[in-house]
């Protein structure tokens, strides 16, 4: 009974230590050395439990904000430092991406998105990963804006030709022609239904992709986001993301403002 006692002891205060769960700490306490001495054992898990967090110094990239690592404590109990930590001890460095965020998930207990947060978050403090830059090396930029009408006449403005002319006068003339292929040209789907109303296109553009959507939102309004991958650099980056910020911008002029809801009386 004691042993058993001094077992539970020594896997809670790696748990406290690591944030593991039960399970994922008796299995690593259980796999120690000297198995046949709890002492020793508990000593040596207490050690190899998590290297010192570095400092954010010691990072060539960019660290969480103070911000980010609040919600990262609230969700998983601990804050990027330690993650960081528990990474390096993992040899994340040879080991990759998924099998980090998986030891993170798995031997941890950090829930699955947050596991991905953490990974791409040190990828980007070590330099293994620039911002908006995927794991292949390619780029992506995701640029979005809130339309004052509804999604069907969001719909109208892009698929009309009059209005479509009317607001992409001032966009960049390359993106409205892959823009248009995806509405119109040979192949394309134009905009096509997908799941709690949205409408959706995807379409190239030279050598990168675009898919663009329009998401109703609660109040009846629309978002337009468009999501560019396969970009070359963040330079790449850049170009694309100030080419869509003004081209939604126009559409969002050009739609105008959403006409008032009907009155109680009207509605009567």
């Amino acid at each position: 009974m004691t042993r058993e006692r001094t077992l539970k002891t020594t896997i809670r205060a790696r748990m406290a230590k690591t944030g593991e769960r039960y399970t994922a700490a008796r299995r690593h306490v259980l796999a120690a050395p000297a198995p046949g001495d709890t002492a020793a054992r508990a000593a040596t898990t207490a050690s190899t439990i998590r290297p010192a967090a570095r400092p954010a110094s010691a990072f060539p990239g960019p660290m969480p904000s103070a911000a980010a690592n609040t919600r990262l404590i609230a969700r998983s109990g601990h804050d990027f430092a330690h993650w960081f930590a528990v990474l390096e001890d993992f040899g994340a460095r040879t080991k990759g991406h998924t099998a980090s965020a998986r030891h993170l998930s798995a031997d941890h207990g950090v829930p699955g998105w947050h596991a991905q947060e953490i990974t791409v978050a040190w990828e980007r403090a070590t330099g293994l990963r620039a911002v908006n830059q995927r794991m292949n090396g390619a780029y992506e930029v995701s640029v979005s804006k809130v339309l004052p009408v509804d999604v069907p006449a969001a719909a109208r403005a892009l698929e009309a030709t009059t209005a479509r002319t009317a607001w992409t006068k001032s966009a960049e003339p390359a993106l409205i022609r892959a823009l248009l292929g995806g509405l119109r040209g040979p192949g394309a789907n134009g905009l096509t239904d997908g799941s709690k109303g949205l409408k959706r296109c995807r379409f190239a553009w030279d050598d990168s992709r675009v898919e663009f959507q329009l998401v109703p939102r609660a109040d009846g309004r629309a978002d337009a986001i468009a999501v560019h991958t396969k970009l070359p650099d963040t330079a790449a980056v850049e170009t694309r993301r100030s080419q869509w910020r003004a081209a939604l911008t126009a559409l969002a002029a050009h739609v105008g403002p959403a006409p008032p809801p009907p009155s109680r009386r009207a509605r009567r």
